[in-house]
């Protein structure tokens, strides 16, 4: 292997991740670093014998920002990882005179720490290091520092990605990893797994190949779950042989329009034995969807049929218990993006929509189970 074989072998691939992401991120650091800084100040004030931020926030900062999908991000592991790595470092600084000694034991011990109270957080070995070689007036906190400098800082930092990335439209925290008493994409409130959990990869395949690799994988379990699922239907997407919506979707759609009234819905839900409309404006293009659920409930069907109706209550229009935006797709999209929204999503129909809109057409369960039979007969049988 030549030289230069090695050094390309040393490059990264190329990020998988936008750049919308990277700047959020980015922002979101400067953001959470500015608001604990300010915070501490203005509680401690700018005394020279208490640190208002200490450095191991801004390692935090990265995986709270950047990767908060991490498992080693989450607040359990950022606020106990770091106040027990302060613990074990004030103690060894405490209890051992030679520095090298005490700061090599207090980072091992912060580890082995972390581990067995499930709060890893690499930021913690900084945490532990500080708190054994940092400035006196750190060591003449004590452990006042774990509790104070450490702690404070890193809740505020944790409040702070919280609020920020709710403002951005992130998800965070993530679920605990382990099982769940329902799984996220269950819909019937009942312990099956969702429909793409009974078939391929399941969640005792992940957790079994997790037990097997016997070591920290910096993803949670949902998150790797769901990408090897995404994966499958990438793979699946990528055949050029399946159809699209095109050749799926009805074109006689029953549709109706803002202002029928939630009689006039179900009077053309049961006519036609469907479960759901499309909601159209005058020009055709898709409002939103109504089914026999948002009739039930938003409607407020359910509640007269147990308390009977209201005095002087008018009559709901479509407009208003409609489930808008609806989840449309395009007309060339292929088999495998019905699948997460017909199948997990639990929707029964899906508007094809132009660029404008506007209703083409509509694919419903039925559509999807028979392109699967037909493909699944097209199949050559295993041998």
């Amino acid at each position: 292997m030549t030289m230069l074989h090695v050094l390309r072998r040393l490059v990264p691939p190329p990020p998988t991740v936008r750049p919308r992401e990277r700047l959020r991120g980015a922002a979101g650091a400067f953001v959470g670093l500015l608001v604990t800084g300010l915070v501490s100040r203005s509680a401690f004030g700018s005394a020279a014998h208490w640190p208002l931020l200490i450095a191991p926030m801004g390692a935090s900062a990265v995986l709270l920002f950047a990767v908060p999908s991490s498992p080693l991000a989450q607040p359990w592991p950022v606020v106990g990882g770091n106040v027990l790595a302060a613990l074990v470092g004030v103690s060894c600084a405490r209890w051992i005179g030679d520095p090298v000694w005490a700061a090599a034991l207090a980072v091992g011990g912060a580890i082995a720490a972390m581990h067995a109270a499930r709060c890893l957080h690499p930021p913690g070995g900084a945490v532990a290091l500080l708190s054994v070689i940092g400035a006196p007036m750190i060591k003449t906190q004590g452990y006042a520092f774990a509790w104070t400098s450490v702690g404070l800082n890193t809740l505020l930092l944790v409040l702070a990605a919280v609020l920020w990335h709710r403002f951005t439209g992130h998800r965070y925290p993530h679920p605990a990893q382990g099982p769940a008493p329902l799984p996220p994409a269950q819909r019937h409130a009942t312990r099956d797994p969702s429909p793409s959990g009974r078939v391929g990869v399941s969640e005792q395949d992940v957790r079994q190949a997790l037990q097997a690799q016997g070591e920290v994988v910096d993803i949670a379990q949902d998150d790797l779950q769901a990408l090897i699922r995404r994966a499958e239907l990438q793979a699946l997407a990528r055949r050029g042989d399946l159809p699209r919506c095109a050749q799926l979707m009805s074109r006689d759609v029953v549709t109706i329009g803002p202002q029928a009234s939630a009689e006039q819905a179900w009077q053309q839900l049961m006519r036609h034995r469907l479960s759901t409309l499309p909601v159209v404006d005058a020009a055709g293009r898709v409002l939103g969807v109504v089914s026999q659920r948002d009739l039930l409930l938003r409607a407020g069907w359910a509640e007269r049929a147990v308390h009977g109706p209201r005095a002087g209550q008018r009559p709901a229009t479509v407009g208003e218990i409609m489930t808008s935006p609806a989840v449309t797709v395009a007309a060339d999209a292929a088999l495998a993006e019905l699948v997460p929204h017909l199948s997990d999503a639990g929707l029964h129909l899906l508007p094809v929509v132009d660029g404008d809109g506007r209703l083409q057409g509509v694919v419903a369960q039925p559509d999807l189970i028979a392109a699967l039979a037909d493909q699944l007969a097209a199949c050559p049988p295993a041998r």
